[in-house]
Parts: C-alpha cells; sequence; structure tokens
C-alpha cells in the first residue's frame, strides 16, 4: 500500500505545486513501412500512425481525469525518417505530410522523428534529407526534427557539424513570420537516446519495440516547495529531501503510465523523470537554484546546485521505479522557465555560463533566442562545443537554438504556449569559420575503447 500513499501525498500537492504528467508519448515503429515506391511508403506511414494511435488522446485523457492527475501533452515519435532512403526533396516532404497529417488526425500535440542519425558519417539520402529539414518544418505544423551528429563510441561527425549552422539559418528564415519558430522545432543531439518522451528530440529507436509508451513526468514546483522550509539546511541534506520528493513524483508517473499502457494494450517503456519548467509561475527549475540560495540562477555556484539537483532527481526516480530512462535528470530551457528569463535579462544568465551547466544538466543548450545575424559557422561551433562536451562526459547532450530574424540581442522573442517567451542573448562575436570548414570527423575518445 505504500505506492499508493506515496501517490496520494503527491496528489495533495498538485494544485499549488504545478506536479504534472508533462507528456505522454506513444513511440511506433516504421519499418515495416518504408518501401521503393515514396508515395506507397507515405501512405503506409500514415495509416499506420492512425490506426495505432487512434485512441491514444482519448484514453490518456481518461485516465489524467480518473487520476486527477493532468496529462498535458499526448504525443507520437517514430523510427528515424530518414532511414526511409528517400533521395530529393519532394519524397522527403511526402513522409513530412504524412507525419503531420497523421498527428492532426489523432489529436496529438506534437509529432516526432523527422529525424537521422550521422554520428559516424551521411549517405546521399542522408545529405539530402538534412537539405529538407527546413521546407518540413516551415510547411508543417506539428513535426519535429532531430539529428544525432555525435557519440561517445563514434565520435563527433564534423562535416555534418558544418552542415547543421547554415540549415538552421535557412529554417530561422523560413519561418521568420512566425519569429523564426521553425527552429523551437529542431534539435542537435550527441549521444540521442532512443527512448526520450521529451520534444523535440523524440524519435523511436530501431530497437524498440513495434509500438510502445513512454512517459515524461515534471514537477519543478513540488521540489521547490519541499526546499522552501529547509533554511539552514546542509547540501546533502537538500539533496536528500530531492531524493524523497522525486521517488514521490516518479511513484505518481508510472502509476499513471502503466495505466495508460494497459487500456491500450500497448507494452509500458519508460518513465522520464525530468524537471522541465513551464513559464507559469512556481514552475521553474531556476527558482530551485534560487531557494537553495543562489541570488539568481547563473551566478557562481549554479553548475555545483544544478549537479546536486540533477543527480538527486535520478537517484529519486530509479529508487521508485525500474523503468527509469529517457533523458531523465533537469532541463535548463530559457524560454520556457520564467526566472531563466529574469536572469538571462538581468546579465546574471550568460550564454556561456548556460553551456557550462549543461554539463551537468539532462541535456544542453535548450531554447536559446540568439541574434538573427549570427554567422552560420558560429552556430555550428556551438552545436560542436555541446556535441563536445556530450561525447567526452559520456551523457547526452544537445543544441536547440533559435536565430530569430530581424531581432538582436536585448529584443524579446515570443512563441506562445510551452514554448514561452525569451530574451535574445548576445553571442560570442568572434570568428569560428576556420575550425568549422576542417571538416572530418573528430575520433571517438580514449575511454571509448570498452567491449
Amino acid at each position: 500500500m505504500a505506492i499508493y500513499k506515496d501517490v496520494l501525498d503527491t496528489i495533495h500537492m498538485l494544485e499549488k505545486e504545478n506536479l504534472d504528467i508533462r507528456t505522454t508519448t506513444m513511440g511506433i515503429s516504421l519499418l515495416d513501412c518504408f518501401d521503393r515506391d515514396h508515395r506507397k511508403a507515405a501512405r503506409s506511414v500514415y495509416d499506420k500512425i492512425t490506426r495505432q494511435a487512434r485512441d491514444l488522446v482519448k484514453t490518456a485523457d481518461q485516465v489524467g481525469d480518473e487520476y486527477g492527475i493532468q496529462i498535458v501533452n499526448k504525443r507520437i515519435s517514430v523510427t528515424p525518417i530518414a532511414l526511409a532512403g528517400a533521395s530529393g526533396l519532394e519524397e522527403w516532404m511526402l513522409y513530412a505530410k504524412a507525419l503531420d497529417d497523421a498527428a492532426k488526425a489523432v489529436g496529438v500535440d506534437i509529432i516526432g522523428g523527422f529525424s537521422a542519425l550521422v554520428q559516424k558519417g551521411c549517405t546521399r539520402s542522408d545529405e539530402s534529407f538534412i537539405e529538407a529539414i527546413p521546407h518540413a518544418l516551415a510547411e508543417t505544423d506539428s513535426l519535429c526534427s532531430s539529428i544525432n551528429l555525435g557519440s561517445t563510441k563514434s565520435g563527433i561527425n564534423f562535416d555534418a557539424v558544418a552542415r547543421m549552422g547554415p540549415m538552421i539559418k535557412e529554417t530561422a528564415y523560413l519561418t521568420r513570420d512566425n519569429n523564426s519558430f521553425g527552429c523551437a522545432k529542431f534539435v542537435a543531439f550527441a549521444n540521442a537516446v532512443e527512448d526520450n518522451p521529451f520534444m523535440a528530440g523524440a524519435f523511436h529507436g530501431v530497437g524498440e519495440t513495434d509500438t510502445v509508451i513512454n512517459v515524461g513526468v515534471s514537477g519543478p514546483g513540488v521540489v521547490k516547495t519541499a526546499l522552501e522550509g529547509m533554511e539552514g539546511a546542509t547540501v546533502d541534506e537538500m539533496a536528500e529531501t530531492i531524493k524523497q520528493t522525486a521517488f514521490k513524483i516518479t511513484r505518481a508517473g508510472q502509476l499513471i503510465g502503466r495505466e495508460v499502457s494497459r487500456r491500450l494494450d500497448v507494452p509500458f517503456g519508460i518513465l522520464d523523470l525530468s524537471l522541465a519548467p513551464t513559464p507559469a509561475i512556481g514552475d521553474s527549475v531556476a527558482e530551485i537554484l534560487e531557494v537553495m540560495g543562489l541570488e539568481h540562477c547563473g551566478a557562481h555556484g549554479s553548475t555545483a546546485a544544478l549537479a546536486m539537483l540533477t543527480d538527486a532527481v535520478k537517484k529519486g526516480g530509479i529508487m521508485a521505479s525500474g523503468s527509469v530512462g529517457g533523458l531523465s535528470g533537469a532541463f535548463i530551457p530559457v524560454s520556457e522557465d520564467n526566472r531563466m528569463i529574469a536572469a538571462a535579462q538581468s546579465g546574471c544568465l550568460t550564454f556561456d555560463k548556460l553551456e557550462a551547466m549543461t554539463s551537468v544538466c539532462s541535456v544542453g543548450l535548450d531554447m536559446i533566442a540568439i541574434p538573427g545575424d549570427t554567422p552560420a559557422e558560429t552556430i555550428s561551433a556551438m552545436l560542436a562545443d555541446e556535441a563536445a562536451i556530450g561525447v567526452i562526459n559520456n551523457k547526452t547532450t544537445a543544441v536547440r537554438v533559435i536565430p530569430a530574424y530581424g531581432c538582436k540581442a536585448g529584443d524579446m522573442v515570443d512563441w506562445g504556449g510551452l514554448f514561452g517567451s525569451s530574451p535574445v542573448m548576445e553571442v560570442n562575436s568572434f570568428d569560428s569559420s576556420g575550425f568549422i570548414g576542417r571538416g572530418g570527423r573528430i575520433p571517438a575518445p580514449v575511454h571509448s575503447f570498452k567491449n
């Protein structure tokens, strides 16, 4: 009965502390849909998604209503579409529109998996796929895209890194009428995981079963409230409180996820316990760091505080469930966290400090608006730095930056909803093009050689 007591304790905190099931994501394998006839394959993609996910939204809403825990987003992830092996823009757009149309037909918020895995090299099909990404993001509503550029086992595909800057800039231009929002739907990874339920980087790994339910739980407000009464506590005492709080949150998420899975008759995959903020007041990861004693997120000590938070969250999750996976830890997306926005506006939180913090957070540089005239090579260099952090430290890292067309440092851009708004952050203006232009592949680090 202990699990139900933990769930009831957690439900008691729902209204005041912004605990929610951030997403229920159905992963769907499309490997049996691909065909040399890409029109036929795109139809098969649409048919399979709409067949498998037809009851996802209805079931998730029913379970959320019955248990009193809101499931905020219902999403779909699919097999990386680059595996379809198309050869040109027209064929890739068939898949992009099939995915977008299927998402609308079943009523999910977002669909991910317009993705490619190029950590060791690009095929000619991958190269044409990368060229198609800006058009796919500009001409669809629900579609998200990702590229895995490196891994600890393979090193970093520097040729692909160099392609990313111009591709992101083109996406920003094609979606300039909406503050370059297309870039908010694209993320570049190192060490991408195959069971991630969070967007924009979710895809259904080729090692996964045919269909699966992955759940993402978030509760920054719950953790913040648990720490507020701990004035004078040591850091290890705070870590223990965070761990115990994460345990309760994980129990609640697992109960909901398994119930959705049971009703849909789809295997339960993983529970991702990631403290993922929203623009709502009190639902902030930065605010947790401030409750710990920092004047502002970004002050010296922020990396240490975030490291402790991320580790304690993971430990609590692992204690509560044998199915913890995805990107569990803490996200630091600037536009989606009202206290991070305030810290950036005050000058306390800089781009370089954010990069340092990504060495210990769940993912990386996330939802950061940068000046629209930032050179493509500089953007590629940002991705190279972040990939290096991930590859050397054997962790997942990612970059989701938005070069807001026509905007300069200090301006504000607004995308609404969970994507929020963001100050345009200043970036280093010195030239990186000589390095990025070298191409090739950064070799795997020495500690990758394990068998």
